[in-house]
């Protein structure tokens, strides 16, 4: 089993799952065995990536490249 070392997580504004099916897809590309998941009921629209090295730069430009609002939480 692959251990992953960085959890990040994001504020997003992606609210349905059409938008994450063409996110994840993407994302396949980008990282591919990233661990990832939305959390569509949180009320801040929550995107946790699990993986090896610190992405937070690729992942925030994805999202605002298809016009999400996408923040790093602490």
């Amino acid at each position: 089993q692959l251990y992953l070392k960085n959890e990040i997580r994001y504020k997003t504004s992606v609210n349905t799952k059409l938008h994450i099916k063409k996110l994840m897809l993407l994302n396949d590309n980008l990282l591919p065995i990233a661990k990832r998941n939305f959390d569509l009921d949180n009320s801040v629209k929550i995107l946790r990536i699990d993986c090896e090295k610190n992405i937070v730069l690729k992942i925030t430009n994805l999202l605002t490249a298809y016009q999400f609002n996408c923040e790093e939480l602490e």
